[in-house]
């Protein structure tokens, strides 16, 4: 593989000033389960390359999943470069970079007949306390090869290992559907799965019962997937360095600047061991770190690829993400909340009259750049004097992340992972618009 990435950026430099290659190779193996059994099996291997030019000072990109064609994909990047994006910068030279765990040898060789026990175990335990339920989802093991090369003498290669668990319930009383979703990721095989089981079956429990319908301005407990799902994204959109150029992020000129309650603070931090997103390095070879975006409440650092950093006269943060078909941009990482001192149970406790919304549907309504959001309550329930009553249906949440992030009563005081790359606890908050459709 090394010879034919020698061969592109050779081949580019004879008609560009400055070249990189990105390649990714892949081999995973997943067991879907559909109807609470096995559906099937699958095998799958890829590899592609995307040769990435400066010609004139313009970029050039062109991808392939037959890398072997090395003059299509020059010809394509230096027709792509005449009227591509102005390069700020060059690409950066061989550099140090930290060592982060994300490899597993168990994960990589856990046997197929294990991850169909695996899955199927999960769904006996739901089945075996909710006879009615019906099951399905994935398990899936992973492993990714990430070599970057440019010609300023950057030539460096990961190996990640990913293993991943995803189970839905579905739940069917009358014309009530009712769906239930829970999922775990990790460099590292999975070998415990009762916490996915129980988690599944108690929100079950919990929803069977639906409760009367409630409007107004509420305490709320956001779980942590509602967390993740509602509250993040158009909170690390405003950090993102393209954004604070264009102009379009209300943080722009807010660092130092408290934004949101003291208890609250968020990092980004890809060299956390073992999570899937972490990494040695970015998508552009840039070392990785932990970069501090909120420190209790106060804005503290913006996410900046190369391109971006070059423009703000700034330096990258390691936080260039990109697809084969694409050229790098800032992106979070791996997202990290810090947790608090009050266990979930205690919030629920607190509250006279309010809601816990556990997941939602269509997070991505509203001004996400402004911090606004708008999402129907795909899960949640109400709470009456302190007790879980039942679910509501046909409920809205809406508002505003910087505003709901400055009314935090309680931080839960255990995190978990979302989405494979969020750790965050629940955050119980006051002022939130609660809205019944029905």
């Amino acid at each position: 593989m090394d010879n034919i990435l020698y061969e592109i950026l050779g081949g580019a430099l004879r008609v560009a000033q400055q070249a990189e290659v990105y390649c990714i190779t892949s081999h995973e193996t997943s067991a879907s389960f559909e109807a609470n059994r096995l559906k099937s099996l699958q095998s799958t291997d890829s590899s592609g390359a995307a040769l990435r030019i400066i010609n004139r000072g313009n970029f050039g990109l062109s991808s392939t999943t037959n890398i072997s064609d090395v003059a299509g994909l020059i010809n394509n990047a230096v027709e792509v470069s005449s009227f591509g994006v102005k390069a700020a910068f060059e690409f950066p030279s061989q550099q140090e970079y930290p060592n982060v765990d994300i490899y597993d040898t168990t994960a990589e060789s856990y046997p197929i007949d294990d991850m169909v026990n695996l899955g199927q175990s999960v769904i006996d335990r739901v089945v075996s306390s909710i006879p009615d339920v019906v099951c399905e989802g994935t398990i899936s093991k992973s492993v990714t090869t990430t070599t970057i090369m440019n010609s300023n003498g950057l030539n460096v290669s990961y190996i990640k290992s990913g293993f991943e668990i995803s189970m839905q319930g579905t739940l069917i009383q009358g014309t009530d559907m009712l769906f239930v979703y829970d999922e775990f990721s990790s460099c590292k095989a999975i070998k415990e799965t009762d916490g996915i089981a129980n988690n599944i079956v108690e929100q079950l429990h919990l929803a069977t019962t639906v409760a009367p319908s409630i409007s107004g301005v509420l305490p709320v407990i956001f779980t942590p997937s509602a967390v993740a799902n509602l509250l993040i994204s158009p909170l690390v959109s405003a950090f993102n360095g393209k954004s604070i150029l264009d102009g379009t992020s209300p943080l722009g000129g807010q660092l130092g600047s408290q934004i949101v309650d003291r208890k609250f603070s968020l990092w980004d931090d890809p060299t956390t061991p073992f999570s899937t997103d972490s990494g040695k390095m970015d998508d552009e070879g840039t070392p990785s770190r932990r970069n501090c975006l909120i420190n209790e409440g106060v804005a503290t650092s913006f996410l900046y690829d190369l391109q971006t950093a070059s423009l703000a006269q700034t330096k990258s943060t390691g936080n260039a993400g990109r697809s084969l078909h694409s050229l790098p941009s800032p992106m979070p990482r791996v997202l990290l909340v810090n947790h608090g001192g009050t266990p979930t149970n205690a919030m629920v406790k607190d509250i006279r009259d309010g809601v816990i919304v556990s997941d939602v549907l269509g997070a991505d309504q509203g001004n996400i750049l402004a911090g606004d959001f708008s999402a129907n309550i795909l899960l949640g329930y109400r709470v009456t004097n302190g007790e879980v009553v039942g679910r509501l249906k046909d409920t809205v949440v809406s508002g505003n992340v910087y505003q709901l992030l400055h009314n935090i009563v309680e931080i839960g005081d255990t995190s978990h992972w979302s989405q494979g790359s969020i750790s965050t606890p629940s955050l119980y908050c006051t002022g939130v618009s609660i809205s019944s459709t029905a």
